[in-house]
């Protein structure tokens, strides 16, 4: 399903991996893979202009490669780092694409498309902790994502907890992550939505796997029961 929302096309393929493209052709993934959720089985389109990681667990060069075009601009948050991670082989480096690395609060004018970047993190004293008490994803590990595509602000915070740099943030097209566990809640997530008042939700990063099952049916009753349009993308 493509959810179509004024001049820009939105596509969830599982996870966090969604595809914005614009009616000028401009073409952004956020979060491609990872391979083993099985996300892009199937799918090799390299149509990608611009690629979007926010953090360690959601980098897979493979998947990069299947999306990217062979002129792409891959986006990375400064803390990925493959040295230590099994999972893959090579790190954002050694990608045959132009790689930039970005922290958690900035800002850029890449052509036609405006980006910019949010922290992203479990607070240390909330909820979604391991069993040693160690949040699932660290301050200064990640960030967020807002991208301005042919007038159209989309925005993913990243695999993180509703924080307060949330509040100010300009949206149109908001993508939460709603699975619990390792981000914010679907309670959380409507929330938020209700907060920030985008034109549209659309919810990410659930039912992948077992961790981030809810019910996304309920999160639909919830925020447009709260005055903002939501869609799912199923």
């Amino acid at each position: 399903m493509t959810v179509h929302f004024d001049a820009v096309t939105v596509d969830w393929f599982g996870l966090a991996t969604v595809r914005l493209e614009g009616q000028t052709g401009a073409v952004v993934y956020i979060d491609p893979g990872p391979e083993e959720y099985g996300v892009l089985d199937g799918l090799e389109p390299r149509d990608g202009d611009l690629i979007l990681v926010s953090h360690d667990h959601h980098y897979d060069p493979d998947s990069i490669r299947r999306v990217a075009r062979e002129d792409a601009l891959i986006v990375v948050h400064e803390s990925i780092d493959a040295s230590e991670n099994d999972r893959v082989e090579g790190g954002p480096d050694d990608l045959p694409f132009d790689v930039e690395r970005v922290g958690a609060d900035e800002s850029f004018v890449l052509g036609p498309l405006d980006l910019f970047t949010t922290p992203a993190y479990n607070d240390p004293d909330g909820p979604h902790v391991d069993d040693d008490g160690r949040p699932y994803h660290l301050e200064g590990a990640g960030c967020g994502f807002g991208i301005t595509v042919d007038g159209v602000t989309a925005f993913w915070p990243g695999d993180t907890d509703v924080l307060p740099v949330h509040e100010d943030v300009p949206v149109d097209c908001f993508i939460p992550p709603i699975g619990g566990t390792f981000t914010m809640d679907r309670h959380d997530a409507a929330a938020l939505a209700a907060r920030l008042e985008p034109d549209v939700v659309l919810p990410v990063h659930y039912d992948t796997f077992a961790a981030i099952e809810t019910d996304a049916d309920a999160f639909v009753v919830d925020v447009a029961r709260r005055g903002v349009p939501v869609v799912l993308d199923e």
